[in-house]
């Protein structure tokens, strides 16, 4: 038997919000105007910026970084997959400007690299910083800080040549050829390959900041023959 509600049960709710994709990408000018702004908000938050802008891993993944996680003489920040969008651990090569940044951080005891208190990373006060450092920027167009993200991988294609699925890789995002079922049986890191890529993406970066060219050796000269 069928019966019909005498009252609508989605009465008073609102239609979800469109869902609008974000498209942005930062310009080699804007790049460097959102370092300078980072350089001039110093720390903890414009360390934080540089290794957006130099990784393009998440915000909540560097700002989180935990001292346990860098291996500094193997030059590797592992990621547990607790600490991954993911949930897959993930590693990432660190280029001789990711390690300057790091090493330039004050360390404060406890296990955060980024904290005010050394008991607790950095969780709060981004929307504040966007605002600083839009003062400093002065852009075209607004942007977000998760377009930093998309801004390194667009610029390591188009730039860099850099392949779709290193790129992947380096940022630990499943899709394209390792989405759905072909990801399951391809288990490939491309260690190598992730190392080479910042490499060459940091030596862009630091030449659009400093208008000298950084030399990178390309790893698979290293490989004995």
């Amino acid at each position: 038997m069928r019966t019909r509600l005498k009252v609508n049960p989605a009465l008073g709710i609102e239609r979800p919000a469109r869902e609008n994709r974000r498209d942005r990408v930062l310009s080699d000018n804007e790049i460097l105007a959102l370092w300078e702004a980072a350089d001039a908000d110093g720390e903890p938050f414009g360390s934080i910026i540089k290794l957006l802008v130099l990784t393009g891993q998440r915000r909540g993944e560097i700002a989180g970084m935990r001292r346990d996680e860098l291996n500094m003489d193997k030059r590797l920040w592992s990621l547990p997959g607790a600490r991954t969008k993911n949930k897959l651990p993930h590693t990432v090569p660190l280029s001789d400007q990711v390690l300057a940044v790091i090493e330039s951080v004050t360390q404060i005891a406890g296990d955060f690299v980024f904290s005010v208190s050394g008991g607790k990373p950095v969780s709060d006060g981004f929307s504040k910083l966007r605002k600083r450092l839009d003062a400093r920027m002065k852009p075209a167009a607004p942007w977000v800080l998760h377009d930093i993200r998309r801004s390194v991988a667009t610029h390591m294609a188009e730039d860099l040549r850099i392949a779709p699925h290193i790129i992947e890789a380096v940022l630990n995002h499943v899709s394209g050829h390792k989405a759905g079922v072909a990801g399951i049986y391809n288990r490939a890191v491309y260690a190598e390959e992730k190392a080479e890529a910042l490499a060459r993406w940091g030596a862009h970066v630091q030449q659009l900041v400093t208008g000298e060219a950084a030399k990178v050796i390309r790893l698979r000269q290293l490989t004995p023959r």
